[in-house]
């Protein structure tokens, strides 16, 4: 399934992309998608669900993110190992972990917002992997058992808060529209290897990212394992499983995000995204 929430900010409701490309009202089936809504089993009783006796939206509008919300939103740093080329950084031995704001949570086509005194907000197109279980010290062959779908993110990220400001790269992740999520939540079923998907993210019409998941030091399994040993992952949790090479902080020169900048970015089956950059209010 291809599950979506669309409708202005704050009033989105639930809905599932049909066969025809075409969405159906979902709300009279589940109060919206987040949590334990998200599990496993209350994504197997909606697959039972013929999309045809949904109501068909015929204007469904704006798009928002995929997940009204997320107990937490995780991410996983320098996971490509041309990615760790390009920044100068040594390949990690273990996954590097780290958070984003939940607050950061934002629609696929909604703009982003370049903070206060940033000065190198850049882009990071990212395979999102959605938990689905009560997930603790699984085995990695158990690992994708777990999964309740996955999703395209862009990991937006302000260089200097990251790394230039002290502490911890949270604070350079975590600005408000600086985790764009979805179009869709695409169950599990449908992605039958989470290690063979291209993604790519253009900057104003230039391909600046072009890669593919098999260039990830830690497969989706692994880094589900990995955290779980040292917590328990939830049904609505979200991994950011890192970005290929492209960004702007590998360039040379350095080159980062503008008020009128447009990024549009996919992985593979999951559905394109669309922001344009704005100067925050």
């Amino acid at each position: 399934m291809k599950l979506l929430r669309y409708g202005p900010k704050g009033q989105e409701k639930p809905g599932l992309l049909d066969a025809e490309g075409r969405v159906r009202d979902l709300s009279g089936k589940t109060d919206d998608f987040a949590g334990a809504a998200i599990s496993v089993d209350a994504l197997a009783r909606l697959r039972d669900v013929d999309p045809d006796s949904l109501p068909l939206v015929d204007e469904p509008g704006r798009i928002g993110s995929c997940l009204a919300s997320v107990g937490n939103f995780f991410c996983i740093g320098l996971n490509y190992a041309k990615h760790a080329a390009e920044t100068g950084a040594t390949p990690p031995a273990e996954p590097i972990l780290f958070s984003k704001a939940t607050s950061s949570l934002s629609g696929p086509f909604d703009p982003v917002e370049i903070p206060r005194a940033s000065e190198k907000t850049d882009w990071e197109v990212e395979l999102g992997v959605v938990i689905g279980r009560e997930t603790l010290y699984v085995s990695e062959a158990d690992a994708l058992d777990h999964v309740a779908g996955y999703c395209t993110i862009n990991d937006v990220s302000e260089r200097a808060f990251q790394a230039e400001r002290g502490g911890q790269w949270i604070k350079g992740k975590s600005a408000p529209t600086f985790g764009p999520v979805g179009p869709y939540l695409v169950t599990a079923d449908e992605v039958p290897d989470p290690q063979k998907l291209r993604l790519w993210l253009k900057l104003n019409g230039e391909t600046v990212q072009d890669s593919d998941t098999s260039d990830m030091i830690f497969g989706v399994a692994q880094i589900v394992s990995y955290m779980s040993q040292f917590m328990k992952l939830m049904p609505g949790d979200v991994i950011a499983t890192g970005t290929p090479s492209g960004v702007g902080l590998g360039m040379k020169p350095q080159r980062f995000l503008k008020p009128g900048d447009t990024m549009e970015l996919e992985v593979e089956g999951l559905g394109v995204q669309k922001q344009e950059a704005v100067a925050a209010t």
